[in-house]
């Protein structure tokens, strides 16, 4: 529950859902679609968190 995770883990947990997002339209554009995947994204199935 959210209400017994301590703070420090909520926003570890925050932060790893900001970072999980999908390469900018601009992005690909400016790379003209080299760059399309994002490195470091996780799948919440497949990788999981060191909490």
């Amino acid at each position: 529950m959210t209400r017994n995770k301590p703070t420090a883990m909520k926003a570890r947990l925050m932060r790893a859902e900001k970072s999980n997002r999908r390469v900018p339209a601009w992005v690909m554009m400016r790379t003209n679609r080299t760059v399309l995947r994002h490195p470091k994204r996780r799948s919440w199935r497949h990788a999981k968190l060191k909490e």
